[in-house]
């Protein structure tokens, strides 16, 4: 189930030092060719280590205090990014590496973070991951008594 793309939808993109260039030609991707003006970036801009917890906090905090929509979170696998967001219970964050687990997180687990690993998803994979979760929809139904369980 797609819906159509909201450009009025705000973004927040998160990453460590692993992500930096995913995250860059992200941001690029949704603003040049998504046409979404509303992303905020709340990841490191250099590659000099860094903790991802940190970043991923910042896209978290921004879920819960319902200052934007969706978050993307951005480390070298996306394992820890997801363990790290999925600690608060406004997130549901899912690590997607194609755009067939991006909808799916979506339409049965109403995904509001997409978890990307820099070091497993080429960037033409990623944009299509990236506009597949934000234009599907949850579709609740079946699926609804198992989100309120979590």
């Amino acid at each position: 189930m797609y819906g159509e793309l909201n450009n009025t939808m705000k973004i927040g993109i998160a990453n460590d030092h692993a992500g930096c260039e995913l995250k860059r030609q992200i941001v690029e991707y949704l603003k040049n060719e998504l046409n979404i003006s509303a992303v905020n970036n709340f990841g490191a801009d250099i590659d000099k280590s860094v903790d991802y917890p940190d970043y991923a906090k910042k896209v978290v905090a921004a879920i819960e205090s319902k200052n934007i929509d969706y978050g993307i979170l951005i480390c070298g696998s996306g394992i820890g990014m997801s363990i790290c967001a999925n600690r608060n219970k406004y997130v549901r964050a899912a690590l997607c590496n194609n755009s067939e687990l991006a909808k799916l997180s979506r339409e049965h687990n109403d995904a509001n973070v997409l978890v990307l690993g820099a070091r497993y998803i080429h960037i033409e994979e990623a944009k299509v991951t990236v506009k597949t979760f934000l234009t599907s929809k949850f579709q609740a139904g079946r699926h609804l008594s198992r989100i309120d369980k979590l």
